[in-house]
């Protein structure tokens, strides 16, 4: 299989670029920096920018699934470069999308009516980063893309270690954190599994 990432120099995308390697498959990254991912016999490391369409477009020429493993950063990249990767998924006639999102945009389970973010379930002061991450959610339902969203909670550097709990569209009971390892994990395993298409999925231990 080819997949196309975004992200890929991150902490979870790294990992899924890991993954994905392993298993054989071929990988085409968008990059800022190259000089941050490790190159690759099945790599292709594609210079650019999120936010150019035709970059976009670039690197999922050969794509059959797509991973998103951007971040905020403090910017509003991500809800901007959302619609320029539904519009270029389309194109190429992609339909399965894998995300990273964040636990603040789930439901929230004392408050149904609101996410996470917006309730008392929140210990968080601000809301910056679960706002951005509910345009791209926001986005994503409006497209015609098999998506899934991937909410980790806190999320510690750490290895896999595969006792997590995921549940749709709220944070699993009790949940506090989930490793980096163990979120890229998951998320990777989606490519290859349909169960939550169209959905976001929580996941903590």
């Amino acid at each position: 299989m080819h997949i196309g990432i975004l992200g890929a120099t991150g902490r979870v995308g790294q990992k899924i670029v890991e993954h994905a390697l392993r298993d054989g498959h071929h990988v085409t990254a968008l990059v800022r920096d190259p000089a941050k991912i490790e190159a690759h016999a099945r790599l292709t490391i594609r210079q650019g920018q999120a936010l150019s369409a035709q970059d976009i477009r670039d690197t999922l020429q050969q794509a059959e699934v797509v991973v998103s493993a951007l971040n905020t950063d403090g910017t509003t990249t991500l809800s901007a470069s959302t619609p320029l990767l539904i519009e270029a998924m389309r194109e190429a006639g992609i339909k399965r999308l894998i995300t990273i999102g964040t636990a603040g945009i789930l439901q929230s389970r004392t408050e149904p009516h609101l996410l996470r973010y917006e309730s008392s379930e929140s210990k968080r002061r601000s809301t910056r980063a679960a706002e951005e991450h509910r345009r791209m959610y926001e986005q994503l339902q409006a497209s015609d893309l098999d998506w899934t969203v991937v909410c980790p909670t806190y999320l510690p550097d750490g290895e896999a270690v595969g006792n997590y709990r995921t549940e749709r569209d709220l944070l699993p009971e009790g949940g506090t954190q989930i490793s980096v390892g163990d979120t890229a994990e998951f998320a990777y395993g989606q490519i290859a599994d349909s169960r939550y298409l169209r959905a976001r999925v929580g996941i903590a231990y």
